[in-house]
């Protein structure tokens, strides 16, 4: 039985993590090894000489730095890098605002032209645009590696496909993207997916993000590929859907622990972003 790699990193404050199959697969195509989403600690700081896999890492959050092969980028939400077998790395967050990032994990014949295939090759890093494009696909895969099913690791394979598709048609940012109306859109965008159990309005988002819900549904058109109501809603499932799946869980607690004072409410929004009714979701499951 698989117990949890050594290198996964302790200096953590939160973490949804899994792993399936360790052994370095010589096989070919691709297999994913582990993978999950790590909040950083303020003195998180990784420092190796080389890794047994080969590894992609995706920053949601926060700010800080990586240097790979001798050369050093900043990290910043929307920064994706990768790194192998032979390449140093070194990777620290800024303590102010901590590094949130996923990560997975994988090996096999093709994983070094994988990276290479799709813009990523390992030692090197780049901007998604938009920052969050990626965040739906390493959830899933997280998801599926922590379901007990029986075609999990061949799911999060498929997954890991997805994500290289996705990095190589990721659009450069545009040329305003550093200006202050970018940087306002990370900075409620980042207030949402630090916040969003506790936010249950537009309006609320945009009073605590001080700007005009107008201008905040503005911002997400232009940068985003979502309205940042659906946004939040879409958050708010995701983490249900995680809730509903714990042995013994029931629909009305889910709801409530959610924030919807109305289970009929609730189950409407979960169908509106998955497609079924949480009860037949948990059915299925």
């Amino acid at each position: 039985m698989n117990t949890p790699p050594d290198f996964f990193s302790t200096q953590v404050s939160e973490a949804r993590r899994f792993y399936l199959n360790l052994s370095q697969s010589s096989e070919a195509g691709l297999t994913v090894a582990c993978g999950g989403c790590e909040h950083s600690s303020t003195d998180y700081a990784i420092e190796r000489d080389g890794f047994p896999y080969h590894c992609i890492e995706y920053v949601i959050r926060g700010n800080g730095s990586v240097r790979l092969g001798g050369r050093t980028h900043s990290l910043r939400p929307g920064s994706i890098f990768s790194y192998g077998p032979g390449i140093r790395q070194n990777i620290c967050t800024d303590a102010n605002e901590p590094l949130v990032k996923y990560f997975v994990d994988f090996s096999g014949t093709e994983a070094a032209n994988f990276l290479k295939r799709h813009g990523l090759k390992s030692g090197s890093c780049r901007q998604v645009f938009p920052f969050n494009e990626l965040q739906s696909l390493f959830d899933e895969m997280i998801r599926s590696g922590l379901r007990p099913a029986r075609h999990a690791p061949e799911v999060c394979n498929h997954i890991l496909e997805c994500i290289g598709f996705k990095i190589a048609d990721s659009r450069a940012p545009a040329k305003d993207a550093e200006t202050l109306s970018f940087d306002t859109y990370q900075q409620c965008h980042g207030h949402m997916e630090e916040h969003f159990m506790r936010l249950k309005t537009l309006g609320q988002l945009a009073r605590e993000c001080h700007v005009d819900a107008a201008y905040l549904c503005r911002l997400f058109s232009r940068y985003d590929h979502e309205s940042p109501y659906k946004r939040l809603m879409r958050l708010k499932m995701n983490r249900s859907a995680e809730w509903l799946l714990q042995p013994g869980a029931m629909v009305k607690q889910v709801a409530e622990r959610a924030g919807f004072a109305d289970q009929f409410h609730f189950s409407r929004t979960f169908k509106s972003v998955f497609g079924l009714a949480p009860e037949t979701f948990k059915r299925l499951r």
